[in-house]
């Protein structure tokens, strides 16, 4: 059993770092549109239950749209909190499989989602995507649900690395260039409307027609090409060469 786990804090306050290109408005409407990207793809993707992490009634009301669970947080104790929330249902539910992937990664396709089950192992086992910039995690797949606890917060990706080594499981690594991208400052919105023209997230901020742009990033909005081998437990996804 396969269960997948989404935290959603809120979407009328989401994305303050967009703060800067992006009004209120826009903001809510953005953040509701990925979450509805997130959940379009991880319905199609064959998975046996889906829940989404809140305690918000908007983020409730859409995702009862999908036909997903909802695992009701007491209150907002933060990403970390929630997805620990899910991972103890996960257990509850007999689930032998456990993924996390947050709301805000709209270019996530079903064919991606399948790709990082698909990595499961029978035995203990951890399959972490990370972000495009490598410091954040977008998604993190745990066999069995409760094998090690996540912390999110960069650089939560090589700290995941190091604390599934530390519990003797030895880390599988997919980079998925569509999982890779979630959406926090301006250049990932030229990403988006870039690469997510299929998307109701791209399509939302093309219809903006707004030139994005914003001071140079400290860390690429991609993945460095490199001819090097992958890493130790580390492989290409499936479908995807870098963007």
């Amino acid at each position: 059993m396969i269960v997948a786990a989404v935290p959603v804090k809120d979407l009328s306050n989401a994305k303050q770092r967009l703060v800067p290109v992006l009004s209120p408005s826009e903001r809510y409407l953005l953040a509701r549109a990925m979450l509805e990207d997130v959940l379009a793809a991880l319905c199609g993707a064959g998975l046996d239950a889906v829940l989404v992490v809140t305690r918000d009634a908007e983020v409730i009301e859409l995702a009862r749209r999908f036909a997903v669970a909802i695992l009701e947080e007491v209150e907002n104790r933060g990403h970390t909190e929630a997805v620990a929330l899910a991972q103890r249902e996960a257990v509850k539910m007999g689930a032998q499989v456990f993924l996390t992937i947050p709301g805000d990664v709209p270019l996530v396709t079903a064919e991606e989602i399948r790709a990082v089950t698909g990595a499961a192992v029978p035995g203990p086992g951890a399959v972490f995507v990370p972000s495009r910039s490598g410091f954040g995690t977008n998604a993190a797949l745990l066999t069995p649900p409760d094998v090690m606890p996540l912390k999110f917060g960069e650089p939560s990706f090589a700290n995941h690395l190091t604390a599934a080594r530390e519990r003797g499981v030895e880390p599988t690594v997919l980079r998925l260039p569509g999982l890779g991208l979630d959406i926090d400052g301006p250049d990932d919105l030229a990403a988006l409307v870039a690469e997510g023209g299929y998307t109701r997230s791209g399509c939302l901020v093309s219809a903006w027609g707004r030139h994005l742009s914003s001071p140079p990033s400290p860390y690429p909005t991609q993945m460095p090409l490199t001819s090097s081998p992958l890493p130790r437990g580390e492989r290409q996804g499936e479908g995807g060469g870098q963007r």
